[in-house]
């Protein structure tokens, strides 16, 4: 007999995918200190979890598409703005990284003619995703201090926090003795 799955929270899954593409962003953004091949490589990778942070928030998408000049909070319509800027401008990294590839495309076999401009165009993208990034994460900062508190913060404050135990005295005295987890 199967045992009933636990319905998946849509705020974990958001803020779990959210810090892994923040994280390979960051990672990403200094290609001196990956390296090259990792740089290209996670900026590969980067195309599909913008697609799935895409998935996640379709919904909110589609909504404020059909509504965008119409009945809207002001809020609504900046992040709508700034999420397109912010696509568009991943899109731009993404392709002219491809372009200008020194490592994962020759590994699989494909050599493209780079030139200057797509580096150019490359390195102009990119500084302008700190900016948006920036804008992005900014607009958002209350959910990710709501988001971080619940499923990471809490958690772990409730495995160290003393645990109430019923002793065998015959007041039933509460003893409060920390819970010593075996590593």
């Amino acid at each position: 007999m199967q045992t009933p799955r636990k319905p998946s929270n849509r705020n974990k899954t958001n803020l779990i995918v959210d810090m892994a593409i923040f994280s390979a962003f960051l990672v990403a953004m200094a290609p001196r200190f990956s390296g090259l091949a990792i740089h290209e490589w996670l900026g590969i990778s980067f195309g599909a979890a913008i697609i799935t942070h895409l998935l996640l928030h379709w919904q909110w998408i589609v909504e404020i598409t059909k509504r965008f000049f119409g009945k809207v909070q002001p809020s609504a319509r900046i992040n709508y703005i700034l999420n397109a800027l912010l696509f568009i401008d991943v899109t731009v990294i993404i392709f002219t990284g491809l372009m200008i590839s020194q490592s994962a495309l020759p590994a699989l076999g494909i050599t493209v003619a780079s030139s200057g401009a797509w580096r150019g165009i490359h390195g102009t993208a990119a500084d302008l995703s700190l900016l948006l990034t920036g804008l992005h994460v900014a607009l958002h900062w209350q959910w990710i201090v709501n988001m971080t508190k619940r499923f990471i913060l809490a958690p772990l404050s409730a495995r160290s926090a003393p645990q109430l135990s019923v002793g065998a005295s015959p007041e039933l005295k509460l003893n409060a003795q920390p819970v010593r987890k075996e590593i």
